[in-house]
């Protein structure tokens, strides 16, 4: 029969996925103390190597303490993501740090591309869509054209994740990208970055968040967010909230992301939020789409030349994977960058 001591040992090559560099010691040391009570109660009789002990871990993962079984899934998760970032294409020579948490709950870590060398460079933040329910920060859509157009440029490019519904709702989710952000200001000089020249974008849902705590600064202001140059929105139609849940028909992804309170459809209304402090903006959306132009131009009209709207003839998808390509479209969003002093 193995001993624990060689059951441990084997049960610690899945527990080294459980936190990313720079993750809090102590919560690695809890999680793999609370599997080593599990491999012991549960693997005592099980033969090393193979995976077996592993296996038995996965066998027995209705018994497993919360802990563990909650450090397990991330593992999961976490080699899911490695896999899918390895197939990601990148121009020769970026530098890809993963999982860099800026918060305490898992879901709470970005991704940074950087050019191999540099100093002082732009920086822009990308929150990607999903309908506040999905969505990841390493999808091909949300990265590739980006860091292929804009590393070679000098910049840096960071892809967020927030907390979804359920876990948090859209309000909570814009206190997440308003972290990251702040994290971002606080941390770019290490990455080849200049704090002072980050531009926010978002797509879809992502660019409603964008679109919110550039509305509302006090969101950010609660996590120490300083001002940033500008925010990019592509595409979202939830610039006002109240307009779309009080029409007698409505896609159900917005019931279940806003729920069925007014007061919180309000607070979650960037056109409704607009305070002084609304940072330039570009508003891109679809002009294939009945109601995105008509919200950014709602939005544009109140923020009082703060933002320009630019509409464009691509559906709502394409408006994000197709950015960074070689086109009018793209040199729109450049010569905005540029507009703001973000070059």
């Amino acid at each position: 029969m193995p001993s624990i001591r060689s059951m441990l040992i084997a049960a610690c090559a899945v527990l080294a996925f459980i936190q990313p560099a720079g993750a809090q010691q102590s919560d690695r040391r809890a999680a793999m103390q609370a599997c080593r009570a599990d491999v012991r109660e549960l693997c005592a009789g099980t033969e090393r190597g193979g995976g077996r002990i592993i296996q038995c871990l996965r066998e027995h993962r209705n018994d497993l303490s919360d802990r563990c079984r909650t450090a397990l899934s991330q593992a999961r998760q976490e080699r899911a993501e490695k896999r899918r970032l390895g197939a990601i294409p990148v121009p020769k020579g970026t530098r890809v740090t993963q999982n860099i948490a800026y918060g305490s709950e898992p879901e709470q870590k970005l991704d940074v591309y950087r050019p191999a060398t540099g100093d002082r460079l732009p920086v822009i933040v990308m929150m990607h869509g999903g309908g506040w329910s999905g969505g990841s920060k390493s999808a091909m859509s949300v990265v590739v054209n980006k860091v292929g157009h804009w590393l070679p440029k000098g910049y840096v490019f960071v892809s967020v994740e927030t907390r979804l519904v359920p876990k948090a709702d859209p309000l909570q989710q814009a206190g997440d990208l308003a972290a990251a952000l702040a994290f971002v200001q606080k941390n770019a000089a290490s990455w080849g970055g200049d704090a002072s020249k980050i531009v926010l974008m978002g797509h879809s849902a992502g660019a409603h968040l964008a679109a919110l705590i550039s509305a509302d600064r006090p969101i950010g202001e609660k996590v120490g967010l300083k001002p940033w140059a500008g925010t990019v929105a592509l595409d979202s139609a939830a610039y006002d909230v109240t307009v779309i849940m009080n029409q007698p028909r409505h896609p159900k992804l917005y019931e279940t992301a806003f729920g069925s309170d007014p007061d919180f459809w309000a607070k979650a209304s960037p056109t409704l939020r607009i305070t002084d402090g609304t940072p330039p903006m570009l508003l891109v959306c679809s002009s294939l789409r009945r109601l995105s132009c008509r919200q950014a131009e709602t939005f544009a009209t109140k923020a009082g030349g703060k933002a320009e709207v630019l509409p464009v003839a691509l559906r709502h998808g394409p408006i994000n994977s197709e950015l960074g390509e070689d086109s009018g479209y793209t040199r729109d969003v450049d010569d905005f960058l540029a507009s703001i002093g973000v070059k």
